[in-house]
């Protein structure tokens, strides 16, 4: 009887739960229903939803939807579509130098920033360039596009030109196109190019033709996504609405995205850090959070208590020639105080990655010629 009892106990602890399955699978049939049909119903029309939230929304102004309204629209259409309001950061001056800073690390090393892509800044390279050379003969070179902006696309393929020796396409916009010329004074050393989420329009560009056509290697973070073409309109509160009205492409047809240009070695440093290094590369903070991405795996940069240290040409060929390999005592092992002038140790984490990477191809390139 107990036996018997036990059973139907379980027989109906059975029964319930299978009820209790059905009812469950039944709710996520009907809720997928509801996600399908609000999924593919239309949504309805945003002057009846305005006129019924003005009407019975309480203590809402009209100013109120309007300003939520055009907020979302805003949003939604971001970056191709972009409001310049009176109190948005002022770029470079139209009379501000296109260089803005031009450098040598290492000694062979040349470092140029540009502010902004315009006009004449194939010329202001092309000068920056052939200075530091006629001293240092240089091996490498850093194109610093971090924070630079600009909508000029042809000024940006003339740019991209400096660096290519033989004709192809460089950029498509509206009814234009660019091509490279052949030539045999182009900037012909390694280039990585540093970027990121404030790299803006032609700048974006830039840094696409330069890693499409020529095999520079973009270290830093996503662009800013706003290589279109915009035409502009005056508002008449005295703001200026930005309308991407066509898509700009790289080479032979490559539209580039709303996404922005995705760095080839990701390296993640908080705003206020990166402003810091950018103001200051050899700048020692108190706890940096740099992340380097060249994987799917972060790793972290200045995570430990000893700083680590960036290994130089010769201890990399004298590792080198002794058949060994990095390791975690040669980075952090007797790293002498900062020290400011040629010889200070670089603690921009992008720059110092496009550093290490120049002074890597170098080391490749004289071994393969042995």
């Amino acid at each position: 009887m107990i036996i018997r009892a036990n059973h139907l106990r379980i027989m109906n602890i059975l029964r319930r739960a299978s009820w209790v399955a059905v009812c469950l699978a039944s709710l996520a049939a009907s809720n997928a229903v509801v996600r399908v049909a609000a999924e593919t119903n239309d949504l309805p029309h945003f002057q009846e939803i305005f006129r019924l939230l003005r009407a019975n929304l309480p203590d809402v102004t009209e100013d109120d939807l309007n300003r939520a309204a055009v907020q979302g629209l805003l949003t939604r259409f971001y970056p191709r579509v972009i409001l310049v309001t009176n109190d948005s950061p002022a770029r470079a001056g139209a009379e501000a130098p296109l260089v803005s800073q031009v450098n040598v690390y290492d000694k062979v090393y040349g470092y140029l920033r540009v502010a902004r892509v315009a006009a004449g800044l194939d010329e202001q390279l092309k000068s920056a360039y052939e200075r530091l050379n006629a001293t240092n003969k240089l091996k490498g070179l850093v194109l610093d596009l971090r924070f630079a902006d600009g909508h000029d696309f042809a000024a940006a393929a003339s740019a991209a030109d400096r660096f290519l020796s033989k004709e192809q396409p460089l950029l498509s916009w509206e009814q234009d196109t660019a091509h490279s010329t052949a030539k045999s004074d182009a900037i012909d050393v390694p280039v990585s190019a540093l970027i990121n989420r404030q790299t803006v329009g032609a700048a974006e560009a830039l840094a696409a033709v330069l890693r499409e056509m020529d095999g520079s290697v973009l270290i830093g973070a996503h662009t800013a996504g706003q290589a279109h073409v915009f035409k502009e309109f005056n508002l008449p509160n005295g703001q200026r609405l930005r309308i991407a009205t066509g898509q700009v492409q790289v080479g032979k047809g490559k539209s580039l995205s709303a996404r922005g240009v995705a760095p080839d070695i990701e390296v993640i440093v908080p705003g206020d850090e990166e402003e810091a290094y950018f103001a200051d590369a050899f700048k020692l903070l108190s706890k940096p959070t740099a992340q380097l991405r060249a994987t799917n795996n972060p790793v972290q940069i200045g995570s430990t208590n000893r700083d680590r240290r960036r290994v130089n040409e010769a201890e990399l060929v004298r590792l080198q020639r002794e058949g060994r390999t990095l390791n975690e005592d040669d980075l952090t092992a007797g790293e002498p105080p900062p020290v400011q002038g040629p010889d200070a140790l670089v603690r921009d984490p992008a720059l110092a990655r496009a550093l290490d990477l120049l002074k890597g191809i170098a080391i490749v390139e004289r071994s393969s010629r042995r």
